[in-house]
């Protein structure tokens, strides 16, 4: 099994922005979108998505895949299981202290929304970065078994505005918050989901506050492997490949761009961190809880 391995030295991250993508950039954004049933790129596959050739490559042959029934399943499940590990990192309830600092109830409900669509959307993109580091590291998809469309809908079906938090809009405050969370996680950059938390900045600096005091710890790190495991279990051996990806294809495909050493290391990055951000969403959402 891939053991989750922490690049050192880290690769230099380069993702293109939604705004910045045109042309197929742009075709396999909105498809990828659609298909996730997400409102947001993330980052890991924007990074992937500077090195065009590459991510063409990925994306024509997991279109299929993601969009199908056996991975829908496999991601809920694995939601569900880390959602149900959590309470084990015993999040402390935020609902009063939030009230006490004048939240009001429709305030707490967007909030739960954000965390929401994140609860969702992180563990297809953590299913995908899996995927990738596997054919990278030359193993192939060993699962079989058909592949049908999954043709309801499985995102969450609220309206909350998706607005970031940029580092130059923050105010000092906030800046120490995302300087401090790069810190605490080991991380080049502010993950999406932080910055659309800290839209609220109180209330993610009180969230952030729990958090930290568990997020380095035996607990937190035997969790992260858990989802590590559960995910290369799921994308080496369980789901199948109707797209037909293959190792040497992606392989090849990213040494067109760059060199495979320097593509495997975003992949080695970002396939080490969604474990502990799934990890740390689940955990914002049971803070949350009446």
């Amino acid at each position: 099994m891939l053991a989750r391995t922490f690049p050192d030295p880290l690769p230099a991250i380069r993702p293109v922005p939604e705004y910045l993508a045109g042309g197929e950039r742009k075709q396999w954004y909105e498809e990828m979108k659609l298909a996730l049933q997400v409102p947001w790129m993330g980052v890991v596959t924007m990074a992937y998505a500077h090195y065009p050739t590459f991510f063409g490559t990925l994306w024509r042959g997991l279109e299929p895949l993601v969009a199908s029934r056996p991975f829908v399943r496999e991601f809920q499940a694995l939601r569900a299981a880390v959602e149900t590990e959590v309470a084990r990192l015993s999040p402390a309830p935020i609902v009063e202290r939030l009230a006490q600092a004048g939240y009001a109830g429709r305030e707490i409900e967007q909030i739960r929304a954000m965390v929401e669509v994140f609860s969702h959307g992180n563990f297809p993109y953590l299913l995908i970065a899996t995927l990738v580091r596997l054919l990278l590291e030359g193993e192939d998809m060993n699962g079989a078994g058909e592949a049908p469309r999954f043709e309801a809908r499985h995102g969450p079906d609220v309206q909350v505005p998706f607005v970031l938090m940029e580092y130059h809009h923050a105010d000092a405050p906030t800046r120490a918050l995302y300087d401090d969370v790069k810190s605490t996680l080991g991380l080049p950059f502010v993950n999406t989901d932080y910055r659309a938390f800290a839209r609220w900045p109180s209330y993610f600096a009180l969230a952030w506050g729990d958090l930290k005091t568990v997020v380095t710890g035996k607990e937190h790190a035997a969790l992260c492997q858990g989802v590590h495991e559960r995910a290369v279990k799921s994308v080496a051996a369980v789901l199948p490949n109707p797209g037909g990806l293959t190792s040497s294809a992606l392989r090849a495909a990213a040494q067109n761009d760059a060199t495979l050493d320097e593509v495997l290391q975003v992949a080695r990055l970002f396939q080490w961190l969604l474990p502990g951000l799934v990890t740390n969403v689940a955990f914002f959402r049971a803070q949350l809880r009446m």
